[in-house]
């Protein structure tokens, strides 16, 4: 067989293969029985396979004769209770477990679609909740769509009150329920739950019902990890189907950067009956891992009546939102343009020392450490500016600028570099530690902390971190093991958090990397100022540069309304 067996695309540049695509595939190999040429053109397609699978897509595309040589080596199914490893639906090639996951997944959101609750007083209620004007009527429409479906999307960019809404659809449930509703909160991160905590309780006082509703609408947001019971290190949750979640009602802020598997899993472990309400940003950037479940399912014809886009924002505005939006629909020249004249001031195209600038933002909260402040102060204060990279790696990246702006702020004798831990050292958890509760992309900061004893006092370097219910915890920086220097991170940890000020720093060459979802992901990041590290040649390819996940998903729900 030919290189023909090859989708082309996959053709276009030699991948990357990790060593467990290519053992993968070899250990493929060996269950056939094929010459060895065969075989060499078995492993290219098992590989490319494995590999798309790592950058994000949830399958690849084959042509006749890669799809005619799957078929003869018998490693292929589409029964999902085969356990043979690679699966093919109609042009798509995909490793079993993310074929499932898939078609799980579409079944499922089938199934609750089927169910709808007619209300009949719910205009009464709406009217109550949403008084009549242009503000308000898109919201109103989304809580009237999701009072009567067991399943709904409700997507929108920034400040246009996705979960505003979705308070007032809570204590609309609440209201309509003959017994209260046990309803559950959850988000992807730490910081995106900690978000949504903080705005369910301030949106929860304006509500127009009594204090007994707004007691039945839950303040505690969790992260999804730990609402399905994760048991690191396997990749299975205590609860799932045979052992489902206790609750009517599951709320999912930020669930753009839910992954094929996870949202699956999630509705895997619903309760039957249960209702489940998706909120995000489709135009964000999809999850880190495989899929692009949001935009897809935000996509299907058949799931519309199921779906509803908030439009007016409410708090985003200005040139920070005109370039936003020049950048979600592509329009590179005029994002340039925008970005250029600066328009009211909240955008600007960076041009100075960016280490000087950058080291100049952090003495506010450097000075509050010295000065023994609360750290409820401190960290509002590192939290108010961020640098986001688009690479971990190179000029201008994460590790660059970390690194600079360290020796920067040394040289300045603001820090002492004598070793890895100092007071004021900012740092991003990299990895889930359920045991301690820190999770992925929480951000903490080292301090000193005075420990009293019966006869003197010590001072121990201790890592800060404040809590989604407003509480501090502290832990030895040892214990802090797999963690990184933030005082600038990469936009998909962004993801989730608002900063007053953003400053983006795009590398001096264009790269596979660089996105329109990106740049658009960063740019919503800024409340009030955002300043950009770019060339404009740079800067224009990734305007012009967008995301393409395969999936099957879309085509899914497409079979199911023929």
């Amino acid at each position: 067989m030919t290189d023909d067996g090859l989708d082309a695309a996959a053709q276009t540049e030699q991948p990357s293969f990790s060593r467990l695509d290519v053992a993968f595939a070899r250990f493929l190999s060996r269950r056939t029985d094929f010459d060895p040429l065969q075989k060499q053109a078995f492993e290219a397609i098992v590989m490319t396979a494995s590999y798309e699978q790592n950058q994000g897509h949830s399958c690849i595309r084959i042509d006749d004769n890669a799809r005619a040589l799957l078929l003869a080596s018998g490693q292929v199914t589409n029964d999902p209770e085969n356990t043979l490893p690679l699966v093919i639906e109609q042009d798509r090639l995909y490793l079993h477990r993310y074929w499932n996951y898939e078609n799980r997944l579409a079944m499922q959101i089938k199934a609750m679609t089927q169910t709808e609750h007619p209300i009949e007083k719910l205009d009464a209620l709406l009217d109550r909740y949403f008084a009549a004007s242009d503000e308000t009527d898109d919201q109103r429409e989304a809580a009237k769509m999701a009072a009567k479906q067991s399943f709904s999307i409700i997507t929108g960019g920034p400040g246009t009150g996705k979960t505003f809404t979705v308070v007032k659809i809570l204590a609309l449930m609440q209201e309509l329920a003959e017994q209260p509703l046990h309803i559950a909160l959850a988000a992807p991160t730490g910081k995106a739950a900690m978000r949504l905590q903080e705005s369910i309780g301030f949106s929860k006082a304006k509500l127009p019902c009594s204090e007994a509703i707004k007691n039945r609408i839950p303040e505690t947001v969790t992260t999804l990890h730990r609402l399905l019971g994760a048991m690191p290190p396997s990749p299975y949750f205590r609860h799932h189907a045979d052992k489902p979640l206790v609750y009517d009602l599951v709320v999912v802020d930020e669930a753009s950067m839910v992954d094929l598997a996870l949202m699956s899993k999630l509705l895997d472990a619903l309760k039957p009956g249960a209702r489940l309400i998706l909120l995000g940003d489709k135009d964000q950037l999809a999850s880190v891992e495989s899929g692009a479940v949001l935009a897809d399912l935000a996509m299907a014809e058949t799931l519309q009546n199921n779906v509803y886009t908030l439009k007016k924002s409410h708090r985003f505005g200005g040139a920070i939102k005109e370039l936003a939006e020049a950048v979600n629909f592509q329009r590179d020249e005029l994002a340039w343009q925008i970005l250029s004249e600066g328009g009211d001031g909240a955008v600007q195209r960076f041009d100075e020392d960016l280490i000087d600038y950058v080291a100049a933002q952090q003495a506010d909260y450097l000075q509050l450490i010295k000065a023994g402040a609360e750290f409820e102060r401190i960290f509002q204060a590192f939290s108010r500016f961020q640098v986001l990279c688009s690479n971990r790696q190179g000029k201008n990246s994460v590790a660059d600028i970390n690194d600079r702006v360290e020796q920067k702020l040394a040289e300045q004798q603001r820090i002492d570099l004598s070793g890895l831990w100092y007071p004021g050292r900012p740092v991003m958890v990299t990895q889930n530690n359920p045991a301690l509760h820190l999770y992925n992309g929480d951000i903490g900061i080292c301090m000193a902390d005075k420990t009293v004893g019966i006869d003197s006092s010590t001072e121990k370097l201790m890592v800060f971190f404040l809590r989604a219910d407003g509480s501090v915890k502290k832990y030895l920086s040892a214990r802090v093991a797999h963690c990184e220097t933030v005082f600038a991170m990469t936009i998909h940890k962004s993801q989730g958090s608002e900063f007053e000020e953003v400053l983006i720093a795009l590398p001096e060459a264009i790269n596979p990397v660089l996105t329109k979802e990106l740049l658009y992901t960063a740019i919503t990041r800024a409340k009030t100022r955002l300043k950009l590290v770019a060339e404009k040649a740079v800067f224009m390819a990734t305007v012009q540069q967008k995301i393409e996940r395969i999936t099957g998903l879309v085509d899914k729900f497409r079979a199911t309304a023929q």
